[in-house]
């Protein structure tokens, strides 16, 4: 019966496509690994392009589709040229792509905090242990390791057009000057005023208030625990004050020479002036 079911959705385009989805050649993608800030910057790009339609948890699949999320039908429907969130791996097929990088060193801590509101593990399970998980692709989802999957994109496309690099620290700490590439790469205009209101409409305190008033609306929180905020603290470098200097190394000893080049500043002396070792090849 759930084959027969299943075989039905297919026929009617009601699946939801995933990596199999359907690409057309004007389509652009808002690529990241999972827990770096791609919800953010959904509501960042959906402001500065939709500002009329005042973007929230309960339109923003709408306005920046998640193929997860949707049916195939509602996706090949949707308004063109399309924007797209995905968490996937490199697929050559993409032709556009803004890919959003975070430390992943931040990105366990993120991991770590939305399986506890998910279900996934439990409140006290050992944040270590954890990272140990992460960095060996243990996790529940099949995007690969951070490694795994920045490599795939960065090495790929960082010397192609099609390709722009957005490091989430940057767009913290530098949110106009990124939100200017960002709307050219879209080829928006970027006036200061719908620049500002974007990410005014962005800010992690009016993000808080709609999840506490639609969290359990939305496709990536409905079904999760409500006593747990979706939107954390939102701020880079967390990781210095929870992750033990264990946990640091075996991060850095895994992707070590990859977050140098994107520009992440190791804890580990040795490895940050040490070229690429033997277990960072074997992990990209």
């Amino acid at each position: 019966m759930k084959r027969l079911i299943a075989g039905g959705k297919h026929v009617l385009g009601l699946h939801r496509p995933g990596r199999n989805l359907r690409v057309f050649p004007d389509d652009i993608f808002l690529v990241s690994y999972p827990k770096s800030g791609n919800t953010w910057t959904r509501f960042l790009i959906a402001n500065l392009v939709y500002p009329e339609k005042n973007p929230d948890f309960s339109n923003i699949n709408d306005l920046v589709p998640d193929p997860e999320a949707m049916s195939k039908r509602d996706l090949d429907r949707a308004a063109r040229p399309r924007l797209l969130k995905s968490h996937q791996y490199f697929d050559p097929r993409y032709p556009k792509v803004i890919y959003i990088v975070r430390d992943p060193r931040d990105v366990v801590l993120s991991e770590y905090y939305f399986d506890i509101k998910r279900r996934a593990i439990v409140d006290d399970y050992p944040l270590e242990q954890f990272v140990s998980c992460f960095v060996r692709g243990e996790l529940n989802h099949p995007y690969g390791t951070w490694g795994e999957h920045a490599a795939s994109w960065f090495y790929t496309r960082r010397n192609d057009n099609r390709f722009l690099l957005v490091k989430y620290e940057a767009l913290q700490s530098q949110a106009i000057e990124e939100m200017v590439r960002i709307a050219g790469f879209l080829g928006i205009s970027a006036e200061p005023d719908r620049l500002a209101f974007a990410i005014e409409q962005s800010s992690a305190d009016r993000m808080r208030a709609l999840e506490k008033q639609q969290g359990h609306l939305w496709s990536s929180t409905r079904e999760t625990r409500q006593d747990k905020p979706f939107i954390r603290s939102a701020k880079a470098g967390g990781w210095k004050a929870e992750l033990s200097e264990a946990s640091v190394a075996e991060i850095e000893s895994a992707w070590g020479a990859l977050m140098r080049e994107i520009g992440y500043e190791l804890a580990d002396a040795n490895l940050a002036h040490a070229g690429m070792s033997h277990a960072g090849i074997e992990n990209l």
